[in-house]
């Protein structure tokens, strides 16, 4: 079955703000196996120029992730069978570095969804923002449904 195409466009938001605090960004980067003094000492991050600890790149997964629970790929009428999904891509554009103290909103969109030889290819874009209202990061999700693109079953 292919994926619902009427989709492309749909807004959804995280709904409650992301607090991030010193304590989830070192818990993060122990995940991740990194060691930046940056991330655990706000020494370390004032140094580099930064007023509190920074969060690693990959951590926009966590803003990001507080709007998934609306994202609209988890209803049924969106026609995505996740045992035929594979993450095809994930990457961060960063305006500024995410830090202790924010408080992140995010607002995801489905940018387009489009064929791929017999796959299907969904790209997501959440955008993140600060407390302000002032953009942090976009990060763009693809994940590629395996052989439901027209013609592919």
């Amino acid at each position: 079955m292919a994926i619902n195409r009427e989709f492309v466009g749909h807004t959804f938001g995280s709904g409650e703000p992301y607090e991030v605090t010193r304590g989830k960004i070192r818990e993060f980067a122990d995940a991740i196996g990194d060691a930046n003094p940056a991330y655990r000492s706000p020494d370390a991050a004032r140094e580099l120029g930064h007023p509190d600890v920074i969060a690693p790149p990959t951590f926009g997964i966590v803003a990001a992730g507080a709007a998934s629970s609306n994202n609209p790929i988890r209803r049924p009428e969106f026609g995505l069978d996740y045992r035929m999904v594979v993450h095809g891509e994930q990457q961060f554009r960063y305006r500024r570095p995410i830090r202790a103290g924010d408080v992140l909103t995010a607002t995801g969109r489905i940018a387009e969804i489009r064929d791929a030889g017999r796959n299907e290819l969904v790209r997501i874009e959440t955008d993140i923002r600060d407390s302000a209202g002032e953009l942090v990061c976009t990060a763009v999700n693809v994940i590629v449904s395996r052989g439901t693109a027209a013609g592919g079953e």
